[in-house]
């Protein structure tokens, strides 16, 4: 049997390939090139090859062709085919789009078999219109601009300490995580395993709440914390006592928290008055997205607390506590990297945006 030349696959392209042949998110299709082009570089024949793909000759000599040909664009997408053209659906696209953006009458937006029966079209249609344009009716992205009438300042100062931190300081980013309740499923749940999810019942029995109070240090990642009762500015000056108790004492801190009333309590005022290497930094009001340690409160509640189950409030901040303790084995900051100017631009867009809007 003849057998193919060894092919040589460009050392840019072997990591693609390789995600390609194993990855889980791949289509079926680019599995398989991947895996014709990869058996190919190791001089297996032709044959060999379509046995182990589950394909015919034909199509392994077609791929490899291809990527012989084209390289890593040749097998990504099939090549233009000849054929009548959809003109059906070329002369509603537009009409489609057009209505699309409208929202129905008696609902919020257009489901495919809504808009199907409003225009008298198959659904199928839509659906490959909203596809091809991008459209995703049934998807929203929230939003909200800032109203602080000293934004720009604040924004400058915190992206400042992110970018250029200070000398002989630490930077933490501070806050807390409210009323995070202790659930108990009604019924045990199935485990995960091969071919099922893991389950959990849709109901649950609460036995109580906790506030976690956390800073993480912007350097090198470290995180304190602690779990209290109440978040008023008592529990805030214990937090800030804690604080002081775990940094070395001849660094300066600079806190980067958001405007909720207890960081501006009188008396949080008197005690940062007496404890001068605390430098509080206000980000704007409605800009969560701008203190860092928002970022470490979605993961803790993605991989310890929104799946567990607790029994108690004390189980709950055991868990906390624990994954603190486990994050400080080896702790991971959180890189800031977009620019002032760059942030101010992408406002000042979506400001315009907005006033578009509500003018027309």
């Amino acid at each position: 049997m003849r057998v193919a030349r060894k092919l040589m696959i460009h050392e840019q392209d072997r990591g693609v390939l390789e995600k390609w042949s194993h990855g889980r998110s791949s289509p079926v299709r680019l599995m398989q090139r991947a895996r014709i082009v990869l058996l190919a570089a190791l001089g297996k024949q032709n044959l060999e090859r379509a046995r182990a793909v589950g394909v015919d000759r034909r199509t392994v000599s077609l791929w490899r062709g291809r990527y012989v040909r084209d390289g890593i664009a040749g097998i990504r997408k099939d090549a233009p085919r000849s054929g009548r053209k959809p003109a059906k659906r070329q002369a509603l696209t537009a009409r489609i789009v057009r209505r699309t953006t409208q929202p129905p009458e008696h609902a919020t937006h257009w489901s495919t078999r809504m808009l199907a029966r409003e225009l008298g079209v198959n659904h199928v249609m839509i659906h490959r219109v909203w596809r091809a344009s991008g459209l995703k009716p049934h998807r929203v992205a929230t939003f909200k601009i800032s109203r602080d009438k000293h934004f720009v300042e604040k924004l400058l100062d915190v992206v400042g300490l992110y970018l250029n931190p200070p000398e002989h300081a630490l930077v933490l980013c501070a806050d807390e995580k409210s009323q995070i309740q202790a659930l108990d499923r009604t019924q045990p749940g199935l485990p995960l395993k091969k071919g099922r999810c893991g389950t959990m019942t849709h109901d649950y029995v609460r036995h109580g709440t906790t506030t976690l109070f956390a800073a993480i240090e912007l350097a090198q990642g470290r995180l304190i914390g602690t779990c209290m009762k109440h978040h008023r500015h008592q529990e805030w000056i214990r937090f800030l006592e804690l604080i002081d108790a775990q940094t070395p004492a001849e660094l300066d801190l600079h806190l980067i928290v958001d405007n909720y009333s207890t960081h501006k309590h009188a008396r949080v005022k008197r005690w940062l008055k007496r404890h001068p290497r605390f430098h509080v930094h206000f980000i704007p009001t409605s800009s969560s997205w701008l203190n860092l340690i928002e970022r470490w409160f979605r993961e803790i509640t993605d991989k310890r607390i929104r799946r567990a189950v607790f029994h108690s409030v004390p189980d709950l901040v055991a868990a906390i506590m624990d994954y603190i303790q486990h994050h400080n084995g080896n702790p991971t900051s959180f890189t800031w990297t977009a620019k002032a100017n760059a942030i101010l631009a992408k406002i000042a867009r979506a400001q315009t945006t907005l006033n578009k809007c509500t003018s027309e």
